[in-house]
């Protein structure tokens, strides 16, 4: 997960899926719902948090599943989003998914961690659906690797 591709020639990954997907049209990403933006921001965290640890580590699969839930966890993302330092656009897009009314809540979790993790998630979905992979990338890199400092691993 590094910016290794020059930037010229590099297509992002978000023009390549929804070419792919034969996606025409292209939503303007700060119109989006901020809950649809966790929603995504979800599943796009977990894969980027699976790839790190795949390419960390020779572990068993039991084990790559006990070391992403880790990260992956409402407690976690809330201690990631408060080591970040965001731009005032991410932090509005972020708050945005912080205050959102959502009806669920993750089972291990307190009401103020799952908000804070779905402002990430929804800052993450933000990035992700307007091409800004590096920075989402690098949001994600510092990210964990200041919270595995703070807890030890």
């Amino acid at each position: 997960m590094e910016e290794s591709v020059n930037n010229d020639t590099k297509i992002e990954m978000v023009d390549k899926i929804r070419e792919g997907l034969g996606i025409q049209n292209q939503s303007d990403a700060s119109q989006v719902s901020p809950l649809v933006l966790a929603y995504i921001g979800d599943a796009v965290y977990e894969v980027l948090v699976r790839t790190k640890i795949i390419s960390e580590s020779g572990a068993q699969v039991n084990q790559l599943h006990r070391m992403s839930t880790t990260l992956v966890k409402a407690h976690a993302q809330a201690e990631i989003v408060k080591i970040l330092s965001l731009t005032e656009e991410e932090n509005r897009v972020y708050k945005r998914g912080r205050n959102a009314k959502s009806f669920t809540m993750a089972k291990n979790a307190t009401m103020a961690d799952y908000r804070n993790a779905t402002g990430f998630e929804a800052l993450i979905g933000y990035l992700y659906m307007s091409g800004q992979t590096d920075r989402m990338l690098q949001l994600v890199c510092e990210g964990i690797k200041k919270y595995k400092e703070t807890i030890g691993k």
